[in-house]
């Protein structure tokens, strides 16, 4: 079933839906030298907002990008990778959503290390419910995956047998939970 209309995309009810950041995380994966390196940020925002055509908006600070050792959180820190000085942010913007049953699909401008590509998301959106506070809340999770080096992000090193250690798709993966706020 679609819940398409002809003026607007029923997301959740009409108004403006805040990040819950306990609940929520931003992350990426990546192949590198035979595994799955992963890492997430922890200071991130975004919005959703249903008060017109529906919108996604969201940021993620470089400088909280948490990975398990401090050598590689200052190695992507590095011009080599955000080149976090320069460049603070991540960010996105939805230019359209089209949501059928639970699946949604959000087209956008993904912005890293000051270069601004178009990216489709891909993921679910859960019915608005009334958390035991009162609060309504929605669940969205969404995916995409990204050529790093078209955001300028190029690093990499030879493997003996040729290969490069660090794979050039990264997957980015969020799980938000937005809360209405009042």
């Amino acid at each position: 079933m679609s819940l398409f209309t002809t003026e607007t995309v029923e997301i959740a009810p009409a108004g403006t839906w805040a990040l819950d950041p306990v609940h929520s995380s931003i992350g990426f994966e990546i192949a590198y030298m035979g595994g799955t390196f992963r890492g997430s940020f922890a200071d991130v925002t975004a919005k959703l907002d249903t008060t017109g055509e529906p919108a996604v908006s969201g940021s993620a600070r470089v400088a909280s990008v948490k990975v398990q050792d401090e050598n590689l959180t200052a190695h992507l820190l590095s011009p080599e990778f955000f080149d976090g000085e320069r460049f603070p942010e991540l960010g996105f913007e939805s230019s359209s959503l089209e949501r059928d049953g639970n699946r949604l699909t959000l087209e956008g401008e993904l912005t890293i290390k000051g270069t601004t590509k178009p990216v489709t998301l891909e993921g679910t959106v859960s019915d608005p419910i009334t958390d035991p506070y009162g609060r309504e809340r929605v669940a969205v999770e969404l995916s995409t995956t990204v050529d790093r080096t078209a955001f300028g992000l190029s690093w990499n090193v030879p493997l003996p047998s040729g290969e490069p250690a660090l794979s050039n798709d990264v997957r980015i993966v969020s799980q938000l939970f937005l809360t209405k706020e009042a």
